[in-house]
């Protein structure tokens, strides 16, 4: 079995033996499956998916390429307790010439925590890199538990693709998989997940947010000029803000700098420097608060909705029928939709907090932005808690935010 890299961001559980288990109609069945700890690192990600195989004396390869394949097993029949799945993936090179070298073959070993039991199909997307260019041969299996990989009597996992049609995984077209350019590799297609749909519906978002705010400052007398550029100012604030907190949370370094953001920075950052450069030019500050609110929540509604589509902020696996299929960009199952969830919690206060203002309730005197922000900070809280992350405190998150 090969090595498994340290970037994979798991450590391996210890489990209680299993007294009986089977396998019928291509569904795990665990019978008086004993406890096993669920707790899942939410660093199940594209990062801790790359795995690579170790060189050897001679090897080289010609650019770096990767290689990215996705496999489906069945979660097991519903009532038993979550468990953690070691799939063991493994590929050789067509066309081999000459000595193969390790560059040429891989034994990739991939652990999923967390399984729960009844919440159906579940898909791993492998990301190998080290390896040569050219066509592969892939093959995935279950090794354990034990009594999961009983259970498989050695049957190989079916490679799957995904259909944006039915949302729903789709059988792969057979034969070997190609390589592809590695800074490439994360727009290979994987379960549920639409590459770039983040960055595309977060600048929907802002163009949003911006537009709605003339019309409705007019109605209070406010210049468009002075509150654009003071919400322009507040939210490339934000954006450095939530930078600084995601990398405060994970750590100071290369890879933190390049991906993720806290939103929990955003909305400490943003409204103060937006609020200072209101005070600063003169502007009714009340009427300017209450103002923006529609478009801020606009924002969250369109933002989240960028979230659930990258993989990234995604809820708790769970055997409820309520429960959506997604993907957070290694592992895909039934999850709870967090992120849908606080999209429809935004633009419920997006429509609440306009109707409001467009009433003029409070005066124009920013209750209706206090209102509006203690609503979203209580209902953030709650889903913090149906997250798929570890956290000791409902706003210190272990090792993702979002």
């Amino acid at each position: 079995m090969g090595r498994r890299s340290r970037a994979d961001g798991h450590r391996r559980t210890p489990s209680r033996q299993v007294p009986d288990a089977r396998f019928a109609g291509g569904v795990l069945t665990a019978v008086g499956v004993g406890p096993q700890p669920a707790t899942s690192r939410a660093a199940e990600s594209l990062a801790s998916a790359r795995a690579t195989v170790a060189p050897i004396a001679g090897a080289t390869v010609a650019e770096p390429v990767a290689l990215v394949v996705s496999h489906r097993f069945d979660s097991g029949v519903h009532g038993g307790v979550p468990y953690t799945a070691t799939v063991r993936v493994t590929g050789r090179r067509r066309a081999v010439t000459g000595r193969p070298s390790q560059a040429d073959a891989f034994s990739q070993t991939e652990l999923i925590a967390g399984v729960v039991p009844g919440s159906g199909p579940v898909a791993l997307t492998s990301w190998v890199y080290g390896i040569a260019a050219g066509e592969w041969d892939i093959t995935a299996e279950i090794v354990g538990p034990e009594w999961a990989r009983a259970a498989r009597r050695g049957a190989l996992l079916e490679r799957v693709s995904w259909s944006w049609r039915r949302w729903s995984m789709a059988e792969a077209a057979p034969g070997p998989v190609q390589t592809r350019w590695a800074p490439l590799a994360p727009l290979a297609a994987t379960p549920a997940v639409l590459p770039g749909s983040f960055t595309l519906l977060a600048v929907a978002a802002i163009v949003v947010a911006l537009a709605s705010q003339p019309p409705i400052l007019a109605q209070s007398g406010i210049d468009a000029g002075p509150a654009l550029a003071a919400s322009i100012l507040g939210l490339a604030a934000g954006i450095a803000g939530a930078k600084a907190w995601y990398m405060a949370l994970k750590g100071v370094s290369l890879a933190t700098l390049k991906e993720g953001w806290s939103v929990d920075g955003f909305l400490v950052a943003a409204p103060i420097v937006a609020v200072l450069t209101a005070l600063a030019v003169g502007m009714p500050l009340g009427p300017y608060l209450d103002g923006i609110t529609p478009g801020i929540f606009m924002a969250v509604a369109i933002g989240r909705i960028g979230c659930f589509l990258t993989g990234c902020c995604t809820g708790r696996w769970t055997a409820s029928a309520w429960g959506m299929w997604s993907s957070d960009r290694r592992v895909g199952a039934r999850r709870i939709p967090t992120q849908l969830i606080e999209s429809a919690a935004g633009l419920v206060l997006a429509i609440a907090s306009g109707s409001a203002v467009m009433a003029q309730v409070g005066g124009g005197r920013g209750l209706v932005f206090i209102g509006a922000m203690a609503l979203y900070a209580t209902v953030r809280q709650l889903l913090l808690r149906l997250r798929g992350e570890a956290r000791r405190f409902s706003w210190q998150r272990s090792r993702v935010a979002g």
